[in-house]
């Protein structure tokens, strides 16, 4: 078990100011790493726990966080530090304190979304490697989208696929989907946007002053449908959301296609964490997606 007071240490060391745990509360929700509210001197800071050998994902998925802190466009608990020893590692980041009411803002959260992705990189990808649940996600800086795309997500999940003995149908297919990519890209190439990398339900909220709140991020700068996307992928969003952000930063006709796309990449990471039904799940996008070329 990791020592609190190692812990305490680094917190008073990066913000400066006197800290120990009084309090700590385990959290729910999370199915990778363990989480605690902890609280001591009026102060509360959330912390994320893990084995010593997750010491560089808390890195990634800090500087992650502090890239979007750092677009100021909606609210993103800010990374206080990390750290890591023989029993452990960890992330220390702001307590957001949070409502449990549905959704009572979601047009600013797809207001706030369509801002963050109007920050630009000149290339697609990031400065680092990060996670995408607890699969690495590959974001060497790369020109041409298609070409990251096809590189380095979907040729790399499907790797892994054939790795974990995956085979038939599923590569024959998605050898001939990674083929066929540009065909999906007949007008103007996509600009590098800042992408949360993880947008499903359980990775946004509220404060309870009513402001859209996102984490649990998986960074890069990619197409933005490729976000919207995944907000479809299980259960989809509020109506509110989507019209704000269509507002704001209307989408292409081709996303209704290029949706399916995208959320392969994460059917492929879900095989790959999970196996079961993912498969066929997989082989029917690819299917679908090979009918529309």
């Amino acid at each position: 078990m990791l020592s609190w007071t190692h812990i305490s240490t680094q917190i008073s060391a990066s913000t400066g100011f006197p800290f120990s745990v009084e309090k700590a509360c385990a959290v729910g929700g999370g199915c990778i790493n363990q989480a605690y509210r902890i609280e001591g001197k009026g102060q509360q800071f959330f912390v994320k726990m893990n084995d010593s050998r997750s010491l560089a994902m808390f890195e990634a998925e800090a500087a992650g966080l502090r890239e979007l802190y750092d677009s100021r466009t909606l609210q993103v608990p800010e990374p206080v530090c990390w750290g890591g020893d023989s029993s452990g590692a960890w992330l220390v980041m702001e307590y957001l304190d949070m409502t449990d009411a549905a959704s009572p803002n979601a047009a600013a959260l797809g207001a706030g979304l369509a801002a963050m992705h109007c920050r630009t990189s000149g290339k697609f990808g990031w400065k680092r490697d990060n996670t995408i649940g607890a699969t690495a996600q590959i974001n060497t800086p790369t020109s041409g989208w298609v070409q990251f795309w096809r590189e380095y997500r979907l040729g790399y999940q499907l790797k892994l696929a054939q790795t974990n003995g995956h085979t038939g149908k599923l590569l024959i297919l998605g050898g001939k989907l990674l083929a066929s990519l540009d065909s999906f890209f007949p007008g103007p190439a996509p600009t590098p946007a800042l992408l949360h990398g993880d947008l499903w339900s359980g990775n946004y909220g509220f404060t309870r002053d009513g402001r859209p709140a996102v984490f649990d991020p998986a960074v890069y700068f990619g197409d933005r449908e490729a976000d919207i996307a995944m907000t479809e992928l299980f259960g989809g969003f509020p109506a509110s959301f989507y019209a704000a952000y269509r507002e704001s930063y209307p989408l292409d006709p081709g996303y209704s296609v290029r949706k399916t796309l995208y959320n392969l990449y994460h059917i492929l990471n879900h095989l790959n964490l999970f196996g079961g039904g993912y498969r066929r799940e997989a082989e029917q996008m690819m299917g679908k997606l090979l009918s529309e070329i």
